[in-house]
């Protein structure tokens, strides 16, 4: 390699590096170069990029790539899926705990200006709590076996295309399950419980895969300089991904809004109404997957990590013992190379960088595993808020549209730490790292639970029924006022705090689960973290009979505690994290969309015919340095 290397001043769009393949048949991008901007001394390169040395990684400005339109049309895919799925979703407690409201019309709406809430099935805050916990949990816990699939045989994309359509089965048969006769027959159970299972099935196939497919669109595959203004910077691909994550996330919350005019609908007109417009915007995804199919980079199906991840761990408990685990060197032990120099003549179907993938991938789970108590946290135990906010005051606002303030909060705040509060704190070279905005997250989730407490217990001593306030409405006689004296408004605080965590503990863990995890597992890894979702479910399911009167101030307050402990833990486990360097475990080979495939297979072909023929040579291109 020359001793002077060109800075790449302008970054390649997918289209150069995609034409620098066709033409040379090897991957090698193009980049823009300037005839001014030299860097003198040790550089490496990579694909044509510039590496940094180390004094720069520590010196220079970080920055975030440019991003293929193709990451923003996966977004937007993921905004209308998840528009449906909490607009339903808003509405699913009312829909299964309250009866039908005395003065309603029979579709699920309370009469105008009732201070009812709206409700169909009346089986109770505990059937309520049961219900949703367990769709959760399956949407949470089935990703892992998804996610499995889709590396392993079926592909991602094609699982996505699977989930919408299975969504859209369900959404269909829950609308028919909320019309006034099948309400009024009594029967509306059975159809209801269907679509809600169905549509939990649908969710475990989608989710687990759109966020891997975003962040395969991505050309960033590691951090190198680039000169912008006269000023040397380092594109960091942690903050190209970061940056289009937050949007994912923006829009995922953008969708949630959609619980605010269902909730209104269920209110005012009914429930049939409230699930007819979720599937009305459901109908966006299949023109929308049929327009994007062609255009994306799609991983295919390369067999599961999965084994060699086992035969690692065997290598490890076998010349490290079980006392080793969580140790350093413990995963030393198992490199090929550390094996080959102990004697051993085993053929190996990995190498030692796979090794350190396992590693990174069991660093991750170990972060996850501390998510669970954050989603409980975050709006509470089960129906533990829904049975708060039926005691408080509304004046006639339904008692679940305050829930809508964590998508909005969300969508308010992405913008602004995407374009104020991350680009300043890397204009003054600060890394926040993922475990320093994760630890912040968790602290904040922790501080905003304690209003929950709050609430219910200044709740239970004013309302006229003491502590049955959430049972208040059904049994005090028509006339009374059978609600407390607390503000509906007060409920926001704690909402808006939780939500906010968010942006500062998902976000970052959907880069975690992708970047810290072998290039054929990302599904599997992703999914993983879906699953802690998935076990603060079967948290709530277990504690479902106490989420009612007159326990729930401890079903709030039990999980605040254990939140603030797990924030010092998490810190004080993994804080050496936030020195490593952000890698992604694929490259630009892997950069290949489904028009490349077919252009490739024309020119293959077209190889073998000149093959044939007496004029044909063949010309090799010479390798880059």
């Amino acid at each position: 390699m020359d001793a002077t290397t060109t800075i790449a001043t302008a970054r390649a769009s997918i289209g150069d590096i995609r034409t620098s393949h066709d033409a040379s048949g090897k991957e090698l991008p193009v980049y823009a170069k300037s005839d001014s901007a030299n860097v003198e001394g040790d550089h490496d390169t990579f694909h044509g990029l510039v590496l940094p040395t180390e004094e720069e990684k520590s010196t220079l400005r970080r920055v975030a790539g440019k991003m293929p339109a193709a990451c923003y049309y996966l977004c937007a895919v993921e905004f209308a899926e998840r528009a449906s799925y909490y607009g339903c979703n808003q509405v699913y407690k009312n829909f299964i705990r309250g009866p039908l409201p005395r003065d309603g019309n029979g579709a699920g709406a309370a009469a105008p200006g009732s201070p009812l809430p709206a409700g169909a099935l009346g089986k109770g805050s505990v059937v309520a709590t049961a219900m949703t916990e367990a769709f959760k949990f399956l949407a949470y816990a089935l990703p892992v076996y998804f996610g499995w699939l889709a590396d392993t045989k079926y592909g991602r994309f094609k699982m996505i295309c699977w989930g919408v359509a299975i969504c859209g089965v369900a959404h269909i048969i829950m609308i028919i399950s909320a019309l006034p006769p099948v309400l009024q027959s009594g029967n509306a159970m059975g159809p209801f419980a269907l679509s809600l299972y169905m549509l939990s099935i649908g969710a475990a196939q989608f989710k687990p895969n759109i966020s891997p497919t975003v962040m395969d669109q991505s050309p960033h595959k590691v951090a190198h300089v680039i000169e912008v203004n006269g000023e040397k910077v380092i594109v960091d691909p942690e903050e190209s991904i970061n940056g289009v994550m937050l949007w994912f996330y923006l829009l995922i919350n953008i969708g949630a809004c959609f619980g605010i005019p269902t909730t209104y609908l269920a209110k005012i007109v009914g429930y049939w109404a409230a699930y007819l417009i979720p599937t009305i915007l459901y109908l966006m995804l299949p023109p929308l997957l049929w327009y994007l199919s062609p255009r994306l980079i799609k991983q295919p199906p390369g067999g599961s990590d999965l084994g060699n991840v086992f035969k690692v761990l065997g290598d490890c408990f076998r010349h490290g013992g079980i006392k080793s685990f969580g140790r350093h060197g413990f995963w030393e032990t198992a490199k090929p190379s550390v094996r080959a120099a102990a004697g051993s003549t085993k053929v190996y179907e990995y190498n030692d960088q796979f090794v350190d993938d396992v590693r990174r991938t069991f660093q991750a789970c170990g972060i996850f595993l501390f998510t669970p108590i954050f989603f409980i946290n975050d709006g509470g135990l089960g129906a533990a808020a829904n049975a708060l906010t039926v005691g408080m005051q509304t004046n006639g606002v339904p008692n679940d549209l305050l829930d809508n303030l964590n998508s909005v909060s969300i969508v308010i705040m992405v913008p602004v730490m995407n374009h104020i509060i991350y680009p300043l704190l890397r204009r003054y070279g600060i890394k926040w790292g993922a475990i320093s905005r994760m630890t912040f997250g968790f602290a904040l989730c922790t501080i905003g639970s304690v209003g929950f407490s709050i609430l219910q217990y200044y709740v239970y001593q004013t309302s006229p029924c003491g502590y049955n306030a959430t049972t208040c409405p059904d049994t005090l006689t028509t006339g009374e006022d059978p609600l407390s004296a607390v503000s509906y408004g007060l409920y926001a605080i704690p909402i808006v705090i939780t939500a906010i965590a968010e942006i500062f503990v998902n976000v970052t863990a959907y880069a975690i689960a992708y970047s810290r995890s072998p290039k054929n597992m990302k599904g599997l890894v992703s999914s993983i973290n879906l699953f802690m979702t998935a076990i603060a479910a079967a948290i709530g399911l277990a504690t479902a009979p106490a989420i009612q009167d007159p326990y729930l101030i401890w079903a709030f307050a039990g999980p605040t505690i254990a939140g603030g402990v797990c924030t010092v833990v998490f810190w004080f486990t993994f804080k050496h994290l936030d020195k490593e360097e952000f890698v992604i475990n694929t490259d630009f080979s892997d950069m290949k969309r489904d028009s490349d495939r077919e252009s490739d297979a024309e020119q293959v072909g077209d190889s073998k015919l000149l093959a044939g023929s007496p004029v044909a040579t063949t010309t090799k291109v010479p390798e880059k340095s």
